[in-house]
């Protein structure tokens, strides 16, 4: 009697949904919303002009805010997002709207850009290469106010060292540049690693494509759909970038002066290149397991090949061993002295006769 066994396969935990997170609460809510264990927020503050620079750390947010907010350009880079009352009494000091601080902690938020009447608010994704050169995407939000910029992120591995030596350093034109330059340097130092990501995609690409053509192994599928499921992901993040800027440009706001407008455009002309990038990445994706599944039906051929030239020069010989290997009483052959020289003569003729015959139409 046969039994139906039950196979208890490890089911993938489900990730609660965003509308799972917000179900029955008020918009505006401060409620952090991603993967990150819940930790103290800390302050970076850099504070400069054209003569004077000076940085410094604040875990205490009392502290921050007592300290004099100069006529200066003030950066306050806040490092960890879990934290929500520290970040509702941050956003409450710089007046910022409760929708505003709803997004800066909400990491499955979109790319965005909405003005405001004191300040300009954006949401991006940071891209960077891992130590095991991965693609790490982080949740990253910016504040344009009149004299500052405030930056949100998760983590504090970010894109911006280069931006900081030069600032420290008093390299290049920020130092003597207004708070919207500082926003325009930020967001071109995020726009300009998605170029390493880009590449990070191109040599996984041509990887997969030698081993499409050297190794085509299901592993290789595995790896294909993964990179295809990436390539998406990672345009959900930059796509929309490229309108955004175009929209910084385009803008009335006073926050950004018409000198700040003119670099913006130097970065909407990467993110163009990247899309276009992107989108061709995308195409060769697709194209690859096209590639895998059509080296995969040769190879079979191959296969199918060689058995069926098998097969073919078996079966004439099966059939003579066949008959001669009936027990009937009457065969004349099986009392012919010379019978058994014969019948393997017969069939190595006809082996050796085949296989001439496959070279000669090249199937050998």
């Amino acid at each position: 009697m046969a039994t139906n066994k039950k196979h208890n396969f490890p089911r993938r935990k489900k990730k609660k949904s965003r509308q799972q997170y917000k179900l029955g609460k008020a918009p505006g809510t401060i409620s952090y919303m991603g993967d990150k264990e819940r930790s103290d927020s800390i302050i970076y503050s850099t504070t400069y002009n054209a003569n004077e620079f000076e940085s410094n750390a604040f875990v205490n947010l009392d502290q921050f805010l007592a300290e004099e907010h100069s006529d200066k350009i003030n950066w306050v880079n806040v490092v960890g997002i879990t934290d929500e009352p520290f970040i509702e009494k941050l956003g409450k000091h710089y007046n910022l709207n409760p929708l505003v601080l709803e997004d800066i902690v909400n990491t499955e938020q979109r790319p965005k850009i909405d003005e405001y009447e004191d300040y300009i608010f954006g949401i991006f994704r940071m891209l960077y290469i891992s130590e095991q050169d991965e693609i790490i995407g982080e949740h990253i939000a910016i504040v344009l106010h009149e004299n500052t910029v405030l930056v949100f992120q998760e983590v504090k591995a970010d894109v911006f060292n280069g931006l900081r030596d030069r600032i420290s350093g008093k390299l290049g034109r920020i130092r003597s540049r207004g708070a919207d330059y500082l926003f325009f340097a930020l967001l071109d130092a995020i726009v300009d690693n998605y170029f390493l990501a880009i590449e990070n995609l191109n040599n996984r690409i041509e990887n997969l494509e030698e081993d499409v053509y050297q190794n085509p192994e299901p592993i290789v599928a595995q790896n294909i759909q993964q990179l295809k499921k990436e390539i998406l992901k990672i345009r959900s993040w930059i796509y929309p970038v490229k309108e955004l800027i175009s929209r910084l440009i385009d803008s009335e706001n006073p926050r950004i002066t018409k000198d700040t407008k003119l670099f913006l455009r130097d970065v909407l002309d990467h993110a163009i290149e990247i899309n276009e990038s992107l989108q061709i990445y995308r195409e060769m994706s697709m194209s690859l397991m096209e590639m895998y599944m059509s080296n995969m039906s040769n190879k079979m051929n191959e296969v199918m090949k060689v058995l069926t030239i098998m097969a073919s020069i078996f079966i004439p010989l099966t059939f003579i061993a066949g008959i001669y290997g009936m027990n009937f009483d009457h065969m004349p052959e099986l009392h012919y002295k010379y019978g058994y020289y014969v019948v393997w003569a017969v069939m190595i003729f006809l082996f050796v006769g085949m296989m001439i015959y496959f070279k000669k139409k090249k199937w050998l």
